[in-house]
């Protein structure tokens, strides 16, 4: 079978590259433990607004000296124009701060398993938007896949209604503070990440100059969003840091070495390797809920785990292939 060359695909030598291998095993390890590393180090006094803005400075604080390490921090901010920068990263920066917004709002009530779950469904809404934007076509294979998808958001959002799992007892707490919020929040990861793959293919833009943008604009619309919000009162009444200790910035800088290490994985070793990472996150959920917190997944969750992870395994293994025309 003929070879071809795909951007964003890993080669070989990729493969077998360490970078590669520690990319994919941070970032597993980050996705899979971010959730339970909230929960536990957050407290539910803090404001939303100021660990998302803290977040964002600390992925541009961790982008900037990777660039001033590999040499091309001059290079990139030489070429820079602020017209180039808007169009590329302005509006999926603006979705993600929401995103970030809402995902902290889940965290904190909804079970840990069930929330890696149920984040998951944003590879749905990905390719949807994909397809929208890109045009970029799905096999037989990945239409089921997402199928499957689907169907364990659905009895993860029945479920969840009467587990005892979560940091909640009240159903209705959990499904408007919990599964509504990820559920959105996975439908504005999607819109962004083919955003972005529009702006990455148009603008040839690095994995880290993104970065740096995305968070930048995404901090003014959060700070512009202050004047009016709840979380912009509260910190006007109770300050900035008010319910912060020093654990809080463990989950702050977790989620930023996260967002620089998506752009690191999917540079080097492409998508299906990010899907491996996805996959192998739930088990490290799954793990450390059982480890730390003492909670066995509901039967729910038990049923649902397997279709996440099977969509997910076949969608990345069974990509659209263009038929060659016969001449």
């Amino acid at each position: 079978m003929a070879t071809t060359k795909r951007k964003g695909g890993a080669s070989g030598s990729e493969r077998t590259n360490p970078r590669v291998w520690l990319y994919s095993i941070l970032l597993t390890l980050q996705y899979g433990a971010q959730p339970l590393i909230s929960k536990r180090f957050t407290r539910r006094e803090v404001i939303v607004t100021t660990s998302v803005l803290t977040c964002e400075v600390a992925k541009v604080a961790c982008a900037v000296i990777l660039m001033a390490r590999d040499g091309s921090l001059k290079k990139v901010f030489s070429q820079w124009t602020l017209v180039g920068s808007l169009t590329a990263s302005g509006l999926p920066a603006a979705i993600y701060a929401l995103q970030n917004s809402l995902l902290q709002i889940s965290y904190k009530n909804l079970d840990s398993l069930t929330f890696s779950m149920l984040n998951q469904t944003k590879v749905f809404f990905t390719a949807l938007f994909t397809y929208i934007i890109l045009r970029q076509k799905q096999s037989i294979q990945q239409i089921g896949a997402l199928f499957l998808l689907i169907t364990a958001a659905v009895l993860l959002s029945i479920g969840e209604g009467s587990s005892k799992g979560s940091s909640s007892s009240d159903p209705e707490q959990i499904l408007f503070y919990g599964i509504i919020p990820v559920l959105v929040a996975s439908v504005l990861s999607g819109l962004a990440s083919a955003l972005c793959q529009w702006a990455s293919q148009v603008k040839k833009h690095s994995s880290y100059l993104m970065t740096v943008e995305m968070s930048v604009v995404g901090s003014l619309c959060l700070l512009a969003s202050t004047t009016k919000s709840p979380d912009g009162e509260a910190i006007r009444q109770y300050g900035y840091f008010y319910g912060w200790t020093p654990l809080t910035m463990i989950p702050v800088l977790a989620n930023a070495l996260g967002g620089i290490l998506v752009g690191l994985v999917t540079s080097y070793a492409g998508g299906v390797r990010k899907g491996f990472v996805i996959v192998s996150a739930l088990l490290v959920t799954a793990l450390l809920q059982f480890l730390f917190e003492g909670k066995a997944p509901s039967m729910y969750c038990l049923v649902a785990l397997p279709l996440v992870m099977s969509s997910i395994s076949i969608y990345q293994k069974y990509p659209y292939q263009v038929k060659k025309k016969e001449s």
